[in-house]
């Protein structure tokens, strides 16, 4: 597959890491040459300095012959242009496109992106992707890491263990034996800051991150088999009032549960906003980082302080100085995953990390074939991987313990006519059923091959 890569930012670059990974042919463009340079130097790609929309510079990137093209750069006027230009002047078959700005995405003028319009076939909001992780988050506190798949009916929760976590110094095979009936499977553990994919006899200690796969009925009694108490939110306090802040306050303003929620946000415009916005919130305008504004929200008697501003050294502190005032967990928006190391020492529960959502995104609509679904972990260390088994895959018929996985791969999920079991060694995988699969980053070209995703690419 050719395809070119607009913007050489964060998310682009990581885009571009996972698909030359995966042996595509991966132009990247921006007109930063420093970015390019970084790109072409540390991936196997090709480089080109140039404003995205300009035709001649997509011309020289190969769109003539392109099969996909992503723009990703900080503008959003020159994403859509640059999706414009490659449907009019080069009939780029798929383009997707990387939009902020909200007035763009309103539903009022979602007929602006037919082929007629502005053609772009998928449209990704950073700020919808986020403020989405950060109510998984809040639905999910004890953990510091959740997803869903299957259509909701199975989780991905990453949870800390903790010195009085019951099930310590216990192979993973005994958990399975010890709780027969509980549909869940240790896929991944993150030990003194390297991730891998567990053994059978491997056991758990304090201080690991590991990441479980259960069915989604079963999500309280696996958080408390490792310790950790599900608590339904009923106070939460959000600083910053951004897109993300607001989004996340209008979602739990309209959610079943009546949560109390609060808002901290330093600039009166944007307090002002929020204000006229919400109906239930109570909008501070103040300093996240003053703790008399954070005693006036109410930080000693919340469930969670959500900060979500945008600056990540003031989430950082606010995350501290709200949990020193007495929150019961704090969640930090953090787009620098160097950071992500100080979240323990800082006794932050958990982050947002705006990179790796959007990047799971994008992923989610580029993969080939019947890949439903695609979630990075950490700095793109591992993915889990949502797909359909097709007849013609090498899979199909077999018992999960016949199937030659790669040495870090984990399924962590089996959904049969609807039904999702925990796999075992006996389970067998027939065509139409649905896997959800964990596996290291280096590991996933090979996952692709077995599930024979590219005979049905697009």
């Amino acid at each position: 597959m050719k395809v070119i890569i607009c913007g050489a930012g964060q998310v682009g670059w990581q885009i571009a890491r996972h698909l030359s990974g995966e042996n595509n042919d991966v132009t990247v463009v921006d007109n930063n040459p420093d970015l390019v340079r970084r790109a072409t130097d540390t991936l196997d790609v090709q480089g080109l300095t140039g404003h995205a929309s300009y035709p001649d510079v997509l011309d020289r990137a190969g769109a003539r012959d392109a099969d996909m093209i992503i723009a990703a750069t900080f503008s959003d006027e020159v994403n859509m242009v640059t999706c414009q230009v490659a449907h009019s002047v080069f009939s780029v078959p798929r383009k997707i496109a990387r939009l902020r700005a909200q007035s763009y995405l309103n539903a009022i003028y979602s007929d602006l992106y037919r082929r007629d319009h502005l053609p772009i076939d998928v449209v990704i909001s950073p700020e919808k992707e986020v403020a989405e992780a950060a109510l998984r988050r809040l639905a999910s506190p004890a953990t510091f890491d959740t997803e869903s798949f299957l259509g909701g009916d199975a989780q991905m929760l990453g949870i800390q263990l903790d010195e009085d976590c019951p099930v310590l110094n216990t192979p993973l095979r005994q958990l399975s034996e010890l709780f027969s009936t509980l549909r869940a499977i240790v896929v991944g553990i993150r030990r003194e800051g390297a991730l891998f994919s567990p053994e059978p006899g491997d056991q758990l200690y304090a201080g690991d991150q590991i990441y479980v796969f259960t069915h989604a009925m079963d999500s309280d009694r696996t958080l408390e088999i490792f310790g950790k108490e599900a608590k339904r939110q009923e106070r939460v306090v959000i600083i910053g009032g951004g897109n993300v802040g607001l989004a996340v306050a209008q979602k739990l303003e309209r959610g079943a549960n009546r949560v109390r929620t609060k808002m901290v946000e330093i600039s009166r415009a944007n307090a002002e906003r929020a204000a006229d916005a919400l109906e239930r919130t109570i909008v501070l305008h103040g300093d996240g980082l003053d703790m008399d504004i954070l005693q006036e929200a109410g930080v000693d008697r919340a469930d969670t302080v959500l900060c979500v501003t945008d600056d990540d050294k003031t989430n950082l502190l606010a995350s501290v100085r709200a949990k020193t005032a007495g929150a019961r967990v704090a969640v930090a928006l953090v787009n620098d995953p160097t950071l992500v190391p100080l979240m323990s020492p800082l006794g932050i529960d958990a982050y947002v990390n705006p990179r790796s959502t959007t990047v799971s995104s994008i992923l989610r609509h580029i993969r080939h074939g019947r890949v439903r679904g695609v979630y990075s972990i950490g700095d793109a260390e591992a993915e889990v991987i949502e797909a359909q088994v097709l007849s013609t895959s090498p899979i199909a018929g077999k018992a999960v313990r016949d199937i030659d996985f790669p040495e870090g791969v984990l399924i962590g999920a089996v959904q049969k006519g609807g039904k999702v079991v925990r796999p075992s060694g006996s389970t067998k995988i027939e065509e139409g059923d649905a896997i959800a699969i964990f596996a290291m980053a280096d590991d996933v070209p090979g996952v692709e091959t077995l599930l024979q995703v590219s005979i049905d690419f697009f």
